[in-house]
């Protein structure tokens, strides 16, 4: 080990001197808890016209409500991540490492939260702008706070982190469960053999994922997770699913993707679905012999989902479906699509929208759709390859009103509501798990590489990134765990999940940006794996709800409680 990265062994632990302060981890939260009620009375002052909150000063001051929602999402991203410490210390498994992790998570988002949060490259949230002032982070110049935040930050804490890394150490993800800890090491273990030795060929010659790896992936459970299990599923719930598919996600992002398709289709038809729908199609889907495609958006609508206008015209017994529908992902190769159309043009918005639950033989490559009624193409995309994505015409598509999930119309948009908790939480897993692919890639590049006689990892600019990859990882992960929690206790989360995908893609896109340029030029060459996962990283900030989108949906929750 080079001398640059030791610790003075004089000093304290940071298990230690964290444990010793807990206390002051929580004295924070309670501080950052008031200046959030005194930035939300202040929002409220600028959005509401009477009694309610008015749209349009809403969309004026949209700076400043989507920088409330991203305040609020460290500050409840940080209550978790010593949650998680907590749990960790209460099963004797709490390291220096994980001390270390949240020692310098509370220091570095406490001092972004007191001088400017990142919402995008381009835009900092400044806490004058929520009404928050100087004289209202005093706090921090408490004597045992100041300790605390200025150890976080220490280049000791830093260079123990990076040592543990150096070593092979990640942390413990605190899952305190000995069924998800199996599940965790069966799914890294496939991931590392099946996954990562392929991703990279499957991105260069856009290929589909193997149908012998779908195959392998439906073995394991992988769709069946959150299917109940008198449909033939696991009924394992949301936290599982989400170590699932952070797994998944780590070794190439369709892989993890294509369970989320499986469970939000399972999702639709568990929920909104009459008992017949239920019988026919969750076993198949919880087998992976049914495999599933949303066919939602449509050209120029983006997540304006109640100006769709995709038609469906009951005939007899049958509904006809005419409409063009865009970025359909896995559309080729899928039995089943979930189509969203509208039944009854005379209502606007969101009424009078209808979900179908639309059969089609499975297509491929050279022949997407063959199915008369139904034509498209590919779009061609810069990652997230691996299942495709499409455009497609249905042109008098007919579908028998038995497939009219829940055999009545007008709740489409209601049904589909009832999924955006699962499929955010979904996406912030899958986040992670392309941060964590991220950190792995930027650490093995820094530990083989040398230049100027020694290795990169030794130079603080390089291990300064990996620390922070690091932490941010673990806090991105924390936050999605404790959304997953929240579902699974049958709990309203939909802020939190929104917080979750906010946070994760954020740190996903962050961690792949840090990755690649610890690899210099190398990073740029097709042939290294980082440049998939900085194309892959990408999409995150933009499906499921753009972060805009994303920001939006959490003030509006934050702002109604």
């Amino acid at each position: 080990m080079d001398s640059s990265l030791e610790i003075n062994t004089s000093n304290v632990s940071s298990k230690a001197f964290v444990d010793d302060k807990l206390n002051v981890f929580s004295k924070i939260l309670d501080s950052l808890e008031k200046n959030s009620s005194k930035a939300k009375a202040h929002l409220l002052t600028l959005v509401k016209a009477g009694d309610k909150i008015d749209n349009k000063n809403l969309e004026k001051y949209q700076f400043e409500a989507h920088g409330f929602a991203w305040f609020e999402t460290y500050r409840i991203a940080l209550r978790e991540t010593l949650n998680w410490y907590k749990t960790l210390l209460e099963l004797n498994k709490a390291s220096d490492l994980e001390s270390s992790i949240l020692a310098y998570a509370f220091s570095e988002y406490l001092n972004q939260m007191r001088f400017g949060i990142m919402m995008s490259q381009s835009e900092i949230i400044r806490p004058v702008a929520l009404g928050i002032s100087n004289e209202d982070f005093d706090f921090c110049n408490i004597p045992d706070v100041n300790e605390l935040i200025s150890f976080g930050a220490s280049d000791e804490v830093k260079r123990s982190m990076m040592m543990s890394l150096e070593n092979g150490i990640m942390p413990n993800l605190g899952l305190n469960d000995d069924t998800l800890d199996m599940i965790q090491d069966q799914f890294k273990k496939f991931t590392d053999e099946e996954i990562i030795p392929a991703a990279n060929e499957w991105h260069l010659k856009d290929d589909l994922i193997p149908d012998d790896i779908l195959k392998k992936m439906a073995d394991l459970g992988v769709f069946s997770i959150a299917i109940p299990e008198e449909y033939g599923g696991l009924g394992m719930g949301k936290v599982a699913m989400c170590v699932v598919t952070e797994e998944l996600s780590r070794g190439f992002l369709a892989a993890g993707s294509l369970g989320t398709r499986a469970e939000i289709a399972g999702e639709l038809i568990r929920l909104g679905g009459t008992e017949e729908q239920k019988k026919r199609y969750l076993p198949e889907i919880a087998s992976g012999q049914c495999l599933t495609t949303a066919v939602f958006t449509e050209p120029n609508t983006g997540s304006d989902l109640g100006s769709l206008s995709t038609r469906a015209s009951l005939e007899g017994d049958d509904y006809i479906i005419n409409g063009n529908k865009t970025w359909i992902t896995h559309g080729a190769r899928s039995d089943l699509m979930t189509v969203l159309a509208r039944t009854d043009m005379d209502q606007k918005g969101y009424r009078g929208l209808s979900m179908f639950l639309v059969e089609k033989p499975r297509g491929n490559c050279e022949n997407p759709f063959p199915m008369d009624g139904m034509s498209g193409s590919e779009i061609e995309v810069l990652g997230y390859r691996g299942m495709k994505e499409y455009e497609i015409a249905l042109d008098g598509i007919k579908v028998s009103k038995k497939n009219l999930l829940g055999e009545e119309e007008g709740n489409g948009f209601k049904q589909l509501m009832e999924t955006f908790e699962s499929a955010r939480i979904q996406t912030a897993a899958r986040a992670v798990g392309v941060a964590q692919n991220a950190l792995e890639l930027g650490l093995s590049y820094a530990l083989d590489r040398s230049q100027f006689g020694k290795q990169i990892v030794k130079f603080p600019r390089i291990f300064n990134k990996l620390v922070c990859m690091l932490v941010e990882t673990t806090v991105a992960r924390q936050i999605t765990l404790f959304s997953a929690r929240e579902k699974d206790n049958d709990i309203r989360c939909d802020i939190e999940a929104g917080m979750a995908k906010l946070l994760g893609a954020r740190v996903a896109w962050s961690n792949a940006d840090s990755a690649l340029q610890i690899h210099g030029g190398n990073g740029y060459a097709l042939e290294y794996p980082i440049s998939r996962v900085l194309c892959d990283s990408r999409i995150l900030n933009i499906f499921e709800g753009a972060a805009e989108i994303q920001a939006q949906i959490v003030i509006k929750g934050l702002l109604s409680k």
